[in-house]
């Protein structure tokens, strides 16, 4: 049995293809997975991003952690994240990821974050301090980062870094061209700064660590926001030449109806998703996942373990 998502384009209700079609999941194991993130008190990704894919991962016991609360200083257009006054960095957060991710017996987990410019360091500490606390109680546990820009700041990316994690991942969501209109308080260019300084930083440490595997570097962005061919393949270039090794590339979808979000311009078929992969396979990307329902999280474990070989 499977189920279609209306979308609203161009002021009225349509139904969304049918590649959109998803199995319905399992509502018990949905349940289960909602009520053990209420008891920790902890924020996902899935739920507060509205991800398409929530009921596909948590019926397979698999999420996306976001720490640093779930209020985000920015109002980028495609998110579905609460905007406003941030709370106060909760410093037992760290320890209760991990023992949460020990609890769910994960073998790869992603942790994220609202975008916190009310820190001095971006909240970058509260990175580094959630991996160091998931290697002490689970080392056995691959970790993947999927971190803000932090304003770019040299110090705060390299916390990061120096804390070990097996994969970093920032998103730079959509064209030069758009990007200042959907999301107006960060920059395309600063985004391929953060991956470029990431890949050097990254680098050094190795380098300091005698020569250990480096941390693989990451991003990721979303078609159908009105962007073209041509902006697609220049932005393609631009993340293999900031040095990324893995790539994802999926459908956006508005997260609500209202003015705030950026409407959806067209749905991108298939067919083209596999033309960007086979793209980025050429143009030195190790991985690359491109289709309607991907999304920079999903099935991340899929990525690193393509990379390592």
């Amino acid at each position: 049995m499977t189920c279609i998502v209306d979308e609203k384009v161009e002021g009225k209700i349509e139904r969304l293809p049918a590649w959109f079609r998803q199995d319905l999941p399992d509502k018990e194991k949905i349940e289960e997975m909602r009520t053990f993130f209420r008891r920790s008190s902890l924020h996902t990704v899935c739920e507060d991003a509205l991800c398409p894919n929530m009921g596909k991962c948590w019926s397979q016991r698999t999420a996306t952690f976001m720490i640093l609360g779930g209020i985000c200083t920015r109002a980028c257009r495609f998110c579905a994240v609460k905007t406003g006054r941030a709370p106060a960095v909760d410093s037992g957060e760290p320890h209760q990821v991990a023992l949460a991710v020990k609890g769910m017996n994960l073998r790869y987990v992603v942790i994220t974050s609202v975008t916190r410019d009310d820190l001095v360091d971006g909240g970058a500490e509260q990175f580094a301090r959630t991996i160091e606390e998931m290697r002490c109680l689970i080392p056995g546990t691959k970790i993947e980062v999927l971190i803000p820009d932090f304003a770019d700041n040299i110090e705060s990316l390299q916390k990061v870094v120096k804390a070990g994690p097996d994969v970093i991942s920032h998103n730079i969501e959509t064209v030069r061209r758009l990007s200042p209109e959907v999301r107006p308080q960060a920059g395309y260019d600063r985004s391929l700064s953060v991956l470029q300084n990431l890949r050097r930083l990254n680098s050094v440490v190795c380098s300091a660590n005698d020569g250990d595997r480096p941390v693989f570097i990451k991003s990721g962005f979303m078609v159908g926001l009105g962007e073209t061919e041509k902006e697609i393949v220049e932005l393609m270039k631009d993340l293999a030449f900031a040095g990324c090794d893995m790539l994802t590339i999926g459908q956006y979808l508005a997260p609500t109806r209202g003015r705030r979000h950026w409407r959806v311009r067209r749905f991108v078929a298939p067919e083209e998703f596999e033309s960007y992969k086979s793209l980025g396979i050429k143009l030195g990307f190790n991985y690359v996942m491109s289709a309607p329902l991907v999304r920079s999280s999903y099935i991340a474990e899929e990525g690193y373990k393509a990379c390592l070989k």
